[in-house]
């Protein structure tokens, strides 16, 4: 199958056509709207489902299976928001508190680009086609991603202003609260106790819940279309903000998912991982979080603009993957792992 023709499959699903739908509501100024308490419970149930599931896997695997894998995604943790914080800094000249923010999102993960990732792969190349402890580098990959972005921010605004040890004293305290608002945010609970919960039941039970829970089934992929039509709409809604963006931070949000996406995939072959295994690695690193991230920004960087960060991430990257960018990834990872 050519890239072109990977687009194509992949647009015309219907996850992908469900949130262009949204954004088309949005163009045409529609009241269409999806219940806030409905949004909640399916972003509660996709996140529980996958660490559910990645509990079940997790406990079937040998911790040398993803001893290299989780390296690999704890160095792209690390790497991904350096680089993006020195690029929107000095090349974007953005202030330390905006690089720092966005930064932050692009170096954590969407779950929704994770999980869009992994039926693309599946329907390429059918069950099995991705390792099963996939959700526990998710995990992995969220903290770092985030932290190490907001240290970057924290210590550069307490160099630059005056009384700086008074500041850093400041900014300690506040990164205290940020690790526990982290740690404890729902969506990473719900991914972690998820995947305790599924280790701990195994393949036996999760039998009985199997048929609502599991991401083969129709329940899954039905929730997944209603979300990403409710993200459609919300993209939709800050369209308009690209215009005060800025060319770079929209050329930012194009280029640095491509960049990151070919070092997931390129460290994923390094650790061992095959063809499916490498794109999601790929597209993990390519996705910008717009759950965890946002909050975390507002409590320790206030200084950091919404519109530049959340613009980034939902409005110009999330699409950008979603519709480009996991065909990309795909194809990228049958040349480096040397599939054709």
């Amino acid at each position: 199958m050519t890239l072109l023709q990977m687009f194509q499959s992949n647009i015309c699903s219907p996850m992908v056509l469900a949130f262009a739908f949204g954004i088309i509501c949005r163009l045409i100024k529609s009241e269409m709207a999806i219940p806030r308490d409905l949004y909640t419970s399916l972003s509660i149930y996709l996140l529980f489902a996958l660490g559910l599931k990645g509990g079940v896997e997790l406990s079937h695997c040998e911790w040398r299976q993803i001893l290299l894998p989780g390296i690999a995604t704890i160095a792209i943790g690390c790497i991904t928001p350096v680089s993006s914080y020195l690029t929107l800094r000095y090349l974007g000249r953005f202030s330390i508190a905006d690089a720092a923010g966005i930064a932050a999102h692009y170096g954590s993960v969407s779950a929704v680009t994770f999980i869009a990732a992994e039926k693309f792969v599946i329907s390429q190349l059918g069950e099995g086609a991705v390792v099963p402890f996939m959700p526990t580098l998710l995990t992995l990959l969220e903290i770092p991603g985030i932290q190490v972005a907001l240290a970057i921010g924290v210590i550069g605004l307490a160099k630059s202003k005056p009384g700086g040890s008074d500041g850093a004293t400041a900014k300690s305290t506040s990164m205290k609260t940020v690790w526990h608002e982290l740690l404890t945010a729902r969506s990473m609970v719900l991914l972690v106790g998820g995947m305790v919960i599924g280790f701990i039941v195994k393949y036996e039970g999760y039998a009985a819940v199997k048929p609502f829970f599991d991401k083969g089934d129709w329940m899954f992929k039905g929730a997944l279309t209603l979300f990403l039509l409710e993200m459609g709409l919300v993209a939709g809604s800050r369209l308009a903000d690209l215009k005060h963006a800025g060319a770079f931070l929209m050329l930012f949000g194009v280029t640095a998912p491509v960049i990151h996406g070919a070092l997931g995939v390129y460290l994923g072959g390094l650790a061992g991982l095959d063809v499916g295994s490498c794109t999601v690695l790929g597209a993990m690193a390519a996705s910008a979080s717009y759950i965890a991230a946002p909050p975390a920004v507002r409590m320790t960087l206030p200084e950091a603009n919404p519109t530049f960060y959340l613009t980034a991430a939902l409005a110009i990257t999330f699409p950008f993957n979603l519709l480009v960018g996991i065909p990309l990834y795909f194809r990228m990872a049958q040349v480096l792992v040397g599939q054709s």
